[in-house]
Formats: structure tokens, sequence, C-alpha cells
């Protein structure tokens, strides 16, 4: 019989457009995090990172959480969930209080968040994130705690991340319809950069390139914080689709053959090894399986991929990622599954790009220790750092977010720009 077992416990949700995980961990005295169960379940209703049919993603839901009940030997009540859908937009809000030179106190600070709160207005957007990153003290950026120093001005930049109302609130839908209760939505870059990125790293500037099924989210970060991002609406289920239609099989074939033979880099060898293809109508007792060269297989692979990528190297350019900076790429998602990926992006982006593979939590399973499952490991690790948000303070449904212009980011990359 499954018990309940303390407050210790994190759950995490990642909704895809493939498939569906969930994940129970428990945090130890010492701050570890060790995790107790995993449960998955193919995603069947959800389409581009959107949920297009809700039964059948509220059954996914409820099939991959009692999995991981019963494997954890624990009932669950609540999840952290991911968004990883395109709308997403991140932006800086700078805010500044004058102190006249007195020590900076507690009212202090909260007077100047209660400021920062205050400039998030009312534009159509749904906030998913507000969360005071670093200090300022009389311009001097970069600090962490203040408390307790003297200066004459006070400030702080406010991390926003805002999405399209519409496909938030059917995300919550769905995840209660499965009597769960929502701790909070995340949105995919933030809990994956989590996973899979080091601090340095996101000091010193990185992209991130999520290569889910059904969507592409490629985020900047830089100075600690994510800076800027921006969705494709394609992914690694397109590759199957292409393989699908290319050699008439059916989709769940198609996707073995792009796990197993699949490759975004050619050899010699490709045109000596053989692959069977089981046609579409399997069930006719005439219909005899083709038989195609590994080398027809990667020429479809590599069709898609030069789109996919091409796309991803116009997305950077437009974050702004270029220059100096944009030398580090880190892949991530189910996409950067596939043989020889970053090799294939490194030549194509002429960057740095190593997959990213989520750490920071003991006992992961082998079978969910690959770069998909970042954004499920990232959402323990976020819920375990229990973000300050200033939606504590204003009522989350009164916030969204105006999008303005507030020139940090353009600051930041021109700072990293002019260090080298």
């Amino acid at each position: 019989m499954a018990q309940a077992r303390g407050d210790g416990l994190i759950t995490a949700l990642d909704i895809g457009s493939w498939k569906v995980s969930a994940l129970i961990a428990e945090r130890s005295e010492g701050g570890e995090l060790n995790v107790l169960a995993t449960g998955q379940r193919e995603s069947q209703g959800v389409k581009r990172g959107y949920i297009a049919d809700m039964p059948s993603t509220e059954k996914a839901v409820r099939e991959a959480v009692e999995q991981a009940e019963r494997i954890a030997g624990t009932n669950i009540e609540d999840v952290w969930v991911s968004f990883s859908a395109g709308g997403l937009v991140s932006d800086i809000a700078s805010v500044e209080v004058e102190l006249g030179g007195h020590r900076i106190e507690q009212e202090d600070i909260n007077e100047l968040l209660a400021a920062g709160r205050s400039s998030i207005d009312p534009d159509g957007r749904m906030v998913l994130h507000a969360q005071p990153t670093l200090y300022t003290l009389d311009g001097l950026r970069g600090v962490k705690k203040p408390l307790g120093l003297h200066a004459d001005r006070l400030g702080v930049d406010i991390h926003v991340v805002a999405a399209d109302g519409s496909p938030v609130r059917n995300l919550d839908l769905c995840v209660r319809s499965a009597h769960l209760e929502v701790k909070s939505i995340v949105a995919s870059p933030v809990a994956t950069g989590m996973a899979c990125l080091s601090d340095e790293e996101r000091e010193l500037g990185v992209a991130l390139v999520e290569l889910g099924a059904g969507v592409t989210n490629v985020s900047l970060f830089a100075g600690g914080m994510l800076v800027g991002l921006t969705s494709i609406p394609f992914g690694a289920a397109d590759i199957t689709d292409d393989i699908a239609s290319a050699f008439g099989t059916r989709r769940n074939h198609a996707e073995r053959m792009k796990c197993f033979y699949g490759s975004a880099t050619a050899t010699p060898r490709d045109n000596h090894d053989m692959i069977e293809v089981a046609p579409i109508s399997a069930d006719d007792d005439s219909s005899e399986s083709a038989r195609i060269t590994r080398a027809q297989l990667i020429a479809v692979i590599r069709q898609r991929l030069e789109h996919l990528v091409g796309e991803i190297g116009k997305a950077l350019n437009e974050l702004g990622f270029t220059g100096p900076v944009g030398r580090q790429v880190v892949l991530t998602g189910g996409g950067a599954e596939l043989k020889g990926i970053a090799d294939y992006a490194q030549g194509a982006l002429g960057r740095a790009v190593r997959v990213g593979r989520p750490r920071g939590l003991n006992g992961l399973p082998d079978a969910h220790s690959g770069p998909g499952f970042c954004t499920l490991a990232g959402l323990v690790q976020y819920a375990a750092s229990n973000p300050a948000d200033l939606r504590t303070i204003v009522p989350a449904h009164q916030m969204v977010h105006r999008v303005q212009g507030s020139g940090l980011i353009e600051r930041l990359m021109a700072a990293f720009k002019a260090g080298y």
C-alpha cells in the first residue's frame, strides 16, 4: 500500500510531444537530491508542444505518475510541470531606488522588489517567472547579497519569462484533471539550463538548444541568467516523419530506424550496411520488407537536419549570439540523442557544440540519463532551489508581461565582446 512520505518529496512532470515523463525525488538532510522513481508514457495528445487532445494527454499524465508512484511506494499530490511550447518570451526589467548612502536593510530590498513588481504591467501574456537575479550598488553590477552594505542607489534586474496564456491554462487544466495539484509551471529552458549548464557557462555566455520532438527552443544565457529565447516549430519528430514517408513505413518503425541506424554523419561503410524496412501494410502476407542502405537513411536525416540547423543558426544570430561571445552551444532534448549530432552541428554552425546531459541527481536510471531528460531533472533542481518569485507578492493571474526594452541584454553582450 502506497503511503504519503513527507514534505521532502519533489515530483517533476515533463509533458512533451513524444513522451510524458514523471520523476519523484527526495531531498536528503544534507541537501542531496535522490531519485526514488520514474515513469513514462507515450504522448499522443500533444502537437508542437501544445495540448491538442485533452483526454489523451490527461491519460498519459495519470499513467506516467502512477507508474512512478508504484515504484516509489508513495502517493503524489502535487507536481512541478514544464512548459515548452512556442510563444515563450524572455526579458529583463531593471529598477533602482535611492538610499542616500545608508546601510541596506531588508526593508530597502523589499521596497526595491515592490518597485520591480509594479514595473510588470498587463500586455496579454501570462508570466511564468518574475525573479530577482543580480543587484546593483551605485551602478556596480553582479551583487548577489546587498544586505548590510552601504550605497546611494540600489538596483535589481528582474528576469521575466512569459508565454501565451491559453496554452498555459490548457496545460494547467490537463494536469489538474489528472487529480494533481500544480505547484508551478516552469519554462522548459529555465529548468533545462539548471540540469546541464555549469554556473561558469551561464556567466560567460552559452546557447542552449533543446531539440524536442515537435519544437526546438533556442535560449541564450549570459551574465548568469537567461537573457533571450525563441522557438522553432520543427523537431526530431519531423526527421521520423521524413523517414516514414521516404521509405513507406510506419512511424514507430521509422523511429527505431533513426535510433538504431541513423546518424548525422556519414562514412564510406554506410553504402554497404543494409537495413530492413517493414512496409506500412505489414498485416498483408503478400507484402515483403524492403531493404535500403544505411547511406540512404542518413541522406534523408541530413536533409532535414540541414534545414533545422540552418534555422537554429538564424535564431542564434537574431539573439545576438555572434562574435567572440557566441562560441559555445549545448544541445539537449530527445533529438540530441541522434548519433553524430554534435559534430554535425559544430560544422554547420561554426561553433563549439556539446551534448548536455542531466546532472546533480543521485540514482538517476541509465534510461533517463540522456539529453532527452534534462528538463525533467532540471525541474527537480529548480524546485529544490526554492526560487524567489515576485508572484508571491502579486496574484499570478494578475501578472502579465509588458515587453519593454531594458537594454540590459545589449549591455551584457557589449560588455562580453569588449572583454575579448
